[in-house]
């Protein structure tokens, strides 16, 4: 499943130069990558489309992104697709498995090729444990997670599937942005739908309009975005800045 995994006592992550001064991994590089601690971190490298979380596997420990975009997702009903959520660099993945589950609720695969810090479920006891301040900024870390799931919830469904469309484009958009006027994470129409909790098929029709409607553009896989403003005002009462 893993093309490298090393051993890694220092941080050589973006960490050292990352602005991301809210980052839990950020504000406790100290704690997480401790000399003193043996394999207190391993480097994992994944190439694109390879899987390094499954879906109801046990749990042992949580991954933080070094370099590279992830897919998050979970298995709905009749095995179909249901993606959470895009992960890119300085973000962490397979943490709502942390904790009192035992087995992860969630799949996680490369959408590129990926560069991953691990850190073992019982590193992260220990780190906890010993510091209380790690333990806080976890604590208000997953406070914010619950309360930004909790009001996607909300916001999804009261969205029509044009809405839910657009959001994903415009989510794709702010986190990811665009390259030459396309968005810069190329996306099938299925990966569109599994995220907006639709149907291919649906995606397309919208996609169409939304072209003849002078507010996209489309080449292949790649979309890009005429009129963000205009995208923006359709879902503007449904919190726009709602996921990042």
């Amino acid at each position: 499943m893993y093309v490298t995994g090393s051993h890694n006592n220092s941080i050589t992550s973006n960490c050292e130069t990352c602005n991301r001064t809210n980052c839990v991994i950020h504000k406790n590089k100290g704690v997480l990558f401790n000399s003193t601690l043996p394999q207190s971190s391993t480097i994992l490298k994944c190439k694109k489309g390879q899987q390094f979380i499954i879906e109801g596997a046990p749990v042992n420990g949580l991954f933080f992104i070094k370099s590279g975009t992830v897919k998050v997702f979970r298995t709905g009903i009749n095995g179909r697709e249901q993606i959470v959520r895009f992960a890119k660099g300085c973000e962490i993945v397979g943490h709502r498995g942390f904790g009192t589950q035992e087995y992860y609720s969630i799949g996680a695969v490369a959408l590129q090729d990926v560069e991953l810090h691990y850190f073992s479920k019982e590193h992260l006891q220990s780190a906890l444990l010993e510091n209380p301040k790690f333990a806080y900024d976890m604590m208000l870390f997953y406070a914010n997670e619950l309360n930004r799931s909790e009001n996607k919830v909300k916001s999804i469904s009261q969205m029509t599937v044009r809405e839910r469309v657009i959001d994903t484009i415009l989510y794709i958009n702010r986190k990811f942005d665009d390259i030459n006027g396309f968005l810069s994470l190329p996306l099938s129409r299925k990966e569109y739908a599994d995220y907006a909790g639709t149907t291919e098929e649906q995606v397309i029709r919208v996609f169409s309009a939304l072209k003849k409607e002078n507010l996209i553009m489309a080449k292949g896989k790649k979309i890009g975005i005429i009129d963000v403003s205009q995208l923006k005002k359709e879902i503007n009462e449904h919190n726009y800045f709602l996921d990042s």
